[in-house]
């Protein structure tokens, strides 16, 4: 049952990806393009998803929405991993001042809520896809850092890396080449729950109305819904079964991830 929930989730998330790349060719119309049927239930006159009040297409606004919500969602724990793995690695190889500092900053970032900084943050410096990826990044950083410093700590003493010491290679290379290979398993997993929280924030602050107004996002479209609720259901039906099954889909692949990747669940299997 865990494949199948697998391969489904893998399935699903494939799907989106390439329906975000390929969008200009799938959606069946311009997803901006209003007209006069608005408010069309789902298949009446082609529209198989039904229409919103300005007579624009749900379906293609869900599959143009799908680019900004993976856009957002990878490029954000892209970032925020790459800028934890940093931080975690300095921390935890050279210990001291430098993994105290380093420490106190994340705990800073960890005790703040991310959601509520993050809509003042946009909110005050405006919206767009760009100032919502960095603004994520820079509010998911810790939990990857303290991940890797752990991971370090464990091994900073490995018979390996003294070995590495021993042979005149500089702390650089030792951290890139000898410890950071074994301890990136857990950061992997991480990163993909991270795509699914990054996912979520982006589509509530465009439910907010702080999203990219000249792109389609389906937290956007939920926002524009909020009106037609009674009147027109599909309107926010489909961008939340859309959410709901992306974020659930990228969670459940980082369930089987740790599954895989863990020693420790491997032993015990």
């Amino acid at each position: 049952m865990s494949n199948l929930r697998t391969y489904v989730a893998l399935a699903l998330v494939l799907l989106f990806v390439l329906l975000a790349v390929f969008a200009s060719f799938v959606a069946p119309r311009d997803p901006f393009k209003g007209g006069a049927d608005a408010l069309l239930s789902p298949g009446n006159k082609g529209f198989v998803l039904g229409s919103d009040h300005l007579g624009r297409d749900i379906l293609s606004e869900l599959i143009f929405g799908a680019r900004v919500s993976l856009a957002v969602g990878i490029s954000a724990a892209l970032s925020a991993s790459i800028l934890g793995i940093i931080v975690g690695s300095l921390a935890g190889f050279f210990g001291g001042w430098v993994d105290g500092i380093l420490m106190r900053l994340s705990e800073f970032f960890q005790t703040l809520p991310r959601f509520v900084l993050a809509l003042v943050i946009v909110a005050f410096f405006g919206g767009g896809v760009f100032k919502v990826i960095v603004v994520l990044a820079i509010l998911s950083w810790p939990q990857i850092a303290r991940l890797v410093r752990a991971q370090i700590l464990s091994l900073r003493e490995s018979t390996f890396v003294e070995a590495a010491r021993l042979s005149g290679m500089g702390s650089l290379r030792i951290i890139v080449r000898e410890i950071l290979p074994n301890a990136l398993a857990p950061v992997i997993v991480t990163g993909s729950l991270d795509v699914a929280s990054a996912i979520l924030l982006e589509a509530s602050l465009s439910f907010f109305g702080l999203g990219d107004a000249n792109l389609v996002s389906w937290g956007g479209m939920l926002n524009v819904a909020q009106p037609y609720l009674r009147q027109a259901w599909w309107m926010a039906v489909f961008p939340g079964i859309a959410i709901s099954l992306i974020v659930l889909s990228f969670n459940v692949l980082g369930d089987a991830l740790n599954d895989a990747l863990n020693p420790r669940l491997q032993e015990s299997a």
